[in-house]
């Protein structure tokens, strides 16, 4: 058995990128119908679209997709995020760990601290974005009910929208994902630093592995009521279709549009089945990122461990 060196060297960057790919299918394959219902909840405007069905809540909505569309239905638009889980989650933890380098070496300290984790969040955040919105798009408008007739899968989805809108129009919703995703990572990572250092020092790698959970967990509750209105506004912006030409509207000024018609509670719909998706799918990617980090540093030996 290899014995743990001092200051371990860190590991490569294609074991962060397969710890962060683990992880991400992991998640997603465990919770991926209450992100259908959360996008169904969040499309549902002040007036109903044709051919959408009205749901009060999330049990709701659970019962009658289900019931009228069947269990399968849940998992429609699986395929775009499935492809894009691996490369999404291995670039968000492999840029976290690029950007925290950075600004600790820019700060001069070889210490994270508070403010340095939202900063590394929040920038990884912003490039975990453009690699997310085509596939975003996709998903969405498999998603909707009252969209789904109009494409036979994910691939027709693509070919209709380049069609009409040019490959540009595979990145409408930039700028409202760009937000999303800074202020989910910036509340995740920042929180996860905090709670871990008011949680009881681990004893041992069960009780580190039990802190790693909590402290994801929290990470992800807090970075879902942060990004929540942008992630409402964002998924109307990519579920509609645009006029050549015409403006989309930038993202703070359209979430208070919707706080205006449909009130404050306008701006968290979905919050529910994506909070209980994120809130412990957070604890779950920080897990099995760490499980997965560990297995490469025990099997790589000397100076990794």
């Amino acid at each position: 058995m290899a014995t743990p060196t001092k200051n371990p060297k860190p590991l490569p960057f294609y074991c962060q990128f397969t710890a962060g790919a683990i992880a991400g299918v992991s998640e997603l394959l465990l919770l991926y119908p209450l992100d259908t219902v959360k996008t169904r909840l969040m499309l549902q405007g002040k007036v109903q679209a044709a051919g959408a069905e009205h749901y009060t809540g999330m049990v709701d909505a659970f019962r009658k997709i289900v019931a009228s569309e069947g269990f399968g239905r849940l998992y429609r638009g699986l395929i775009p995020p499935l492809m894009l889980e691996a490369p999404k989650r291995a670039v968000k933890f492999a840029a976290n760990d690029f950007w925290g380098k950075t600004y600790r070496g820019l700060a001069g300290t070889d210490k994270m601290t508070q403010g340095l984790s939202i900063l590394t969040g929040c920038s990884a955040g912003g490039v975990e974005a453009f690699v997310t919105v085509p596939f975003e798009l996709v998903k969405i408008k498999l998603q909707d009910k009252a969209q789904a007739h109009l494409y036979k899968g994910p691939v027709d989805v693509i070919k209709q929208v380049v069609a009409r809108d040019g490959l540009l129009g595979m990145y409408s919703g930039l700028e409202s994902t760009f937000w999303r995703h800074v202020l989910w990572n910036g509340g995740y990572f920042g929180c996860i630093f905090q709670v871990r250092s008011l949680l009881p020092k681990p004893q041992s790698k069960g009780q580190e592995l039990r802190n790693n959970f909590i402290s994801g967990a929290i990470g992800g509750f807090v970075g879902t009521a942060l990004n929540t209105p942008a992630d409402v506004f964002k998924s109307r912006v990519q579920n509609a279709t645009w006029a050549p030409g015409q403006k989309k509207p930038w993202t703070f000024p359209g979430i208070a549009k919707i706080a205006k018609e449909e009130g404050f509670k306008g701006c968290y719909k979905g919050f529910t089945p994506k909070v209980l998706r994120l809130a412990p799918g957070g604890g779950v990617l920080l897990l099995v990122v760490e499980v997965v980090l560990e297995q490469f540093r025990r099997a790589m030996g000397p100076p990794y461990i």
